[in-house]
């Protein structure tokens, strides 16, 4: 593979946000580190290609974030979405640590930039990287280069040595064949199994096969499996996910950011009935958009559809794909293939039910329902003004939260209730610890980047 050490300080398996964190940060502390990355250096990154943000803290203005965003309300807004069903020492540890995310990454090129429109809700709480995503994953290479780290691209761990909490050496299958990478510690930073669609129907059943996975085809779950196999304690319910709606025209595989719908709480949603069947202005978007990909997953035919009309046209991110559009709601029915009559009297029910408000989609406006079912507690207008767009919905997978238990120092616990000797997990291998229900905008690259700074540190000592 290389000419490399006959054993390695540090072995990230995994070349996502987390891993390279890991990798630098086991870098910066002397450590000799090679990153082992299932994609090829194209697709290389994971899911954080496809990511524009993080959730950080603040005590005040800064050149990109506005206001202020303290620990107690970032605690506060994580404990809301999860139900108070989280690791309270991780959590707390987590939302600790946040402050410091965007200095530490700008050491390796980062560089981050307002929040634009569409994005408003944001502007306090999460600061945008420059470029999205890959640009990210590209400084982060390029700096992990100049340090000596070495990756290794189309490398598939399929192996791994554990013995008594200790992890002696990966089996890599690289270019044909089957290498041998001895470690004095390893991160496992691999991502989670959504993108594994056997392992997802085990789980789900038919449904599973309607279900789009909006990142990287290559979060199999082959080393999360490993592991539990060699007796690490899982965290999390196999059926939780961070999924949202996306367009149901969306490719099955790594569509990303472009392919999600950001219309559904400025109108309704209707399953392939035509009837409604969720409070589509429940909260602040960033806050509960990600309950959609399970609400939609749990409909017939795991289908759904946002409506809009023209008076909020240009005030939600549009998916990359065009809405169909019609002059009338029966036209759009027909369009969207639902049923005529049945779509007509579910608009007419809720415009009947639409109450005298000040409209205002930047904040928790008064625009509400009262007497359908379900009601709708923000943002609720009559639908009355042509054109009528639709967008067709799917659920969509971003990253499952079964993953590996780990205590403060990011190190994976066994299943004797010991952490293993050098043995680290960062980002959504982990993220269960964190998020067993719900989810808020840009947490899952904190999660990843908190962690993984823990991980390579903490592995970097073993050496």
């Amino acid at each position: 593979m290389t000419a490399d050490p006959d054993v390695w300080d540090v072995v990230v398996v995994g070349g996502g946000n987390a891993g390279l964190c890991a990798a630098l940060a086991a870098r910066q502390a002397g450590a000799s580190v090679i990153v082992l990355e299932s994609a090829p250096r194209d697709f290389r990154g994971g899911n954080s290609r496809h990511t524009r943000n993080l959730r950080c803290v603040h005590a005040a203005p800064t050149d990109v974030l506005t206001e202020s965003y303290y620990e107690d309300e970032f605690l506060g807004d994580l404990m809301r979405v999860t139900g108070n069903d989280t690791d309270g020492p991780l959590a707390r540890l987590l939302v600790d640590r946040a402050a410091a995310c965007p200095g530490w990454m700008g050491q390796f090129g980062v560089r981050f930039q307002p929040s634009l429109s569409g994005t408003l809700h944001l502007s306090r709480t999460n600061a945008f990287f420059l470029g999205g995503g890959k640009a990210l994953m590209n400084s982060y290479y390029a700096s992990a280069d100049r340090a000596g780290i070495h990756a290794v691209y189309d490398a598939e761990v399929v192996g791994l040595d554990i013995d008594g909490g200790e992890c002696r050496a990966a089996s890599v299958r690289v270019d044909g064949r089957t290498e041998t990478i001895r470690a004095r510690a390893v991160v496992v930073a691999a991502g989670g199994f959504e993108a594994n669609v056997a392992w997802l129907r085990e789980i789900w059943g038919d449904a599973a096969d309607n279900f789009i996975i909006r990142g990287t085809p290559y979060n199999r779950g082959t080393v999360l499996k490993l592991l539990l196999d060699a007796g690490a304690q899982s965290v999390g319910d196999p059926r939780e996910c961070h999924a949202i709606a996306v367009d149901a025209r969306a490719p099955r595989f790594d569509g990303g950011i472009v392919t999600r719908l950001d219309s559904l709480p400025l109108g309704i949603v209707v399953n392939k009935h035509g009837d409604r069947f969720y409070d589509e202005g429940e909260d602040a978007w960033p806050k509960r958009y990600a309950i959609w990909g399970r609400l939609i997953a749990r409909q017939p035919d795991q289908i759904a559809f946002s409506i809009v009309d023209a008076k909020v046209v240009g005030t939600f991110m549009p998916s990359v794909f065009p809405p169909v559009a019609a002059s009338s709601i029966r036209e759009l029915a027909m369009a969207l293939g639902l049923a005529a009559d049945r779509l007509e009297e579910t608009v007419a029910a809720f415009n009947r039910a639409v109450l005298p408000g000040s409209f205002d989609h930047t904040t928790l406006d008064d625009c509400r329902t009262e007497g359908v079912v379900p009601s709708k507690s923000h943002w609720a207008q009559r639908l009355d003004t042509p054109p009528f767009w639709g967008y067709p919905l799917r659920p969509g997978i971003t990253f499952t939260y079964l993953g590996v238990k780990v205590d403060a120092s990011a190190r994976v616990l066994m299943a004797n209730g010991e952490p293993a000797r050098n043995i680290y997990a960062a980002g959504e291998i982990m993220a269960g610890n964190i998020l067993r229900h719900g989810y808020i905008a840009g947490i899952g690259m904190t999660i990843g980047t908190v962690f993984g700074r823990i991980a390579g540190e903490q592995a970097a000592a073993n050496r």
